[in-house]
Order: C-alpha cells, then structure tokens, then sequence
C-alpha cells in the first residue's frame, strides 16, 4: 500500500451505511411524492427544503470545496466551523475525508489514480459510457478498500483540532441537520405533524436532491456541455446545473483555475457561492480572496480554442 491511501475500516459496515445513506432518501423521495400527488404537500414544506437544501449546499460549495479544498479565501475561526458543521450535515462525508478525497481526484483527474471519473475505462461504446457515468455517480463509494489518505491529502485539516473534532463528531451534525428541519417545521406551523413533514422534506428529500446535485459534478461535469478551456482532462461546464449547484457546474472552469474563489469565469455564468464570498469580504469575514485577472481567462481559453 503507497501513501495515497489508506485501508477502510470495517468495510462491510461502511457499504452497508453508505448504501443506507443512498437508498433511504431515494425511498423517502417516492414517499414524498406519492403524498404530495395526494394533496399533503404545503408551503412550509417547501420553505424548509429550500432553507435547508441552501445552508448546506453551501456548507458543500462555500466550506468543503472553496475553503477546505482549496483555500481559494481565508475567513476566521468561527466561520471555518460552522461550514465545516454545515457541510457536515449534507451527509457526503466528514470534512476531512471529503478534501482528502477531492484532492486526490484533482491530481489525478481523469487518469488511473482518480477516485471517481468516468473516463478512466478502456472499454468504448455506450453500455461503457453509462458504466463510467454510473461509477462517477454513485458506484465508485460502493468500490475498493482503500480511501484517500488524509496524511497525504489532508495535513493542513490534520493540524486544525476545530476540524479534527468536527470530522470526529460527524454522526453528530448528521443529526443535527436533521434536526434543524424538523424543528422548522414545528416553529413554522406549531405543531408534532408540521414538524414531521418538514424532516420527510427538509431532511431525506434535501438529502437526496442535494446528493445528486453534488454525485453530478463528478459524472455528469466530466461527460456533457462546454470545454473552454484546455485543462488535460474531461472536466465541463454544464450551465443548467450551476444554479442547483450554487455555480459548482462550471467545472471546466474550476479545473482550469482550481484556488480561483469564482467558478463561473465569463459575464452570466450563475455562481451565488462567489457572490457570498464576496459579500463576506465586504463585511470583512473574507480576506485573501483568490481572482483569476481577465489576461489570464482569456489566456487560457486561446490556447483551448479547439476544444469542443
């Protein structure tokens, strides 16, 4: 075994709850909509998906990617850990694993070595194209017994005690954040029922959208839409899921320019994640923000002009 991973524990155990974690919130989805076809579905529901679906996307986009993974801005202590409890509650993983993991994919981006792309088979033709989009997607937590060391992905996260605590008390933010929907859903119609609804909604449902808004990214993002930019892999930009994704879908972008605080790069390219960052420097929680001047896009997008 080399230093870029390290063995799973209990590997059964892992696949059993990684399976659990996949498959609940999709039977939860079907629950949810079978309900909702009958009637029962209300506002508040719909206010605490989207309040819930929002705090932690950006946990996800805000904290585990643009912060943790690649430093592209500096913010203060308190800060670091509620995104990192944030991100924590989008049930994807513990801070630490999720970078250590990322980072590896960055350096092996569509290579042997790459944790999830879809592009590292041999096989060609249409049954191994969805092969490679399911492996991306979903297949590839499910696959080998080894993950991404953290010693060797990881050590600045190591060296955080805020960061290691939070990736040790993950079930606990998993909790929480299901927590946070129920009691929204209480707050906001007064009663148990109100509050149960709210976690169908704001808990299992937003788990699984925000799932496989971020699983998409990883498949999707590496097969389909635009390539600007010549970055030596597979990487896209897919404009319909930047919203969903809170401007994680200009991937082509963020490949070409990974610690750039802003993915999308052009005029119109939807990235709320850096209008926060923004926002946070204004109030003077950011500083150290990494931009990527205009002489350098169009630099790089001349020199991938001919990419498709």
């Amino acid at each position: 075994m080399d230093n870029d991973t390290v063995p799973i524990e209990h590997e059964t155990r892992e696949r059993v709850v990684r399976a659990a974690i996949v498959g609940i919130p999709l039977l939860a989805l079907i629950f949810a909509g079978w309900i909702a076809w009958g009637g029962a579905l209300r506002w508040h529901d719909l206010v605490v998906l989207a309040v819930t679906y929002t705090v932690t996307g950006l946990g996800i986009s805000l904290g585990y990617h643009r912060l943790f993974t690649h430093r592209s801005f500096k913010t203060t202590r308190p800060v670091r850990v509620v995104l990192a409890v944030l991100g924590s509650a989008a049930v994807e993983g513990s801070v630490i694993e999720w970078v250590s993991t990322h980072r590896k994919h960055h350096r092996f981006s569509d290579q042997p070595g790459d944790p999830h792309s879809p592009k590292t088979g041999h096989d060609e033709g249409r049954l191994a194209t969805f092969r490679g989009l399911v492996h991306a997607h979903v297949g590839w937590m499910f696959k080998g017994k080894d993950m991404a060391s953290p010693a060797r992905y990881a050590k600045d996260l190591l060296a955080d005690r805020d960061l290691r605590f939070v990736s040790r008390t993950f079930p606990l933010w998993v909790v929480a954040g299901l927590a946070l929907p129920f009691g929204l859903g209480v707050a906001l119609t007064g009663s148990v029922v109100g509050g149960l609804t709210g976690l169908l909604w704001g808990g299992a449902v937003r788990i699984f959208l925000l799932h496989h808004a971020t699983f998409s990214i990883n498949s999707l993002c590496h097969s389909f839409g635009r390539r600007p930019f010549e970055t030596g892999d597979e990487s896209r930009n897919l404009n319909w899921l930047a919203p969903l994704t809170f401007g994680e879908a200009w991937h082509n972008g963020h490949h070409a320019f990974p610690t750039s605080a802003r993915h999308g790069l052009r005029r119109r390219q939807l990235d709320p994640t850096a209008a926060l960052i923004g926002l946070l420097e204004k109030a003077g929680l950011a500083w150290d923000v990494v931009r990527i001047s205009p002489s350098r896009i169009e630099e790089k997008a001349q020199a991938g002009t001919s990419v498709s």
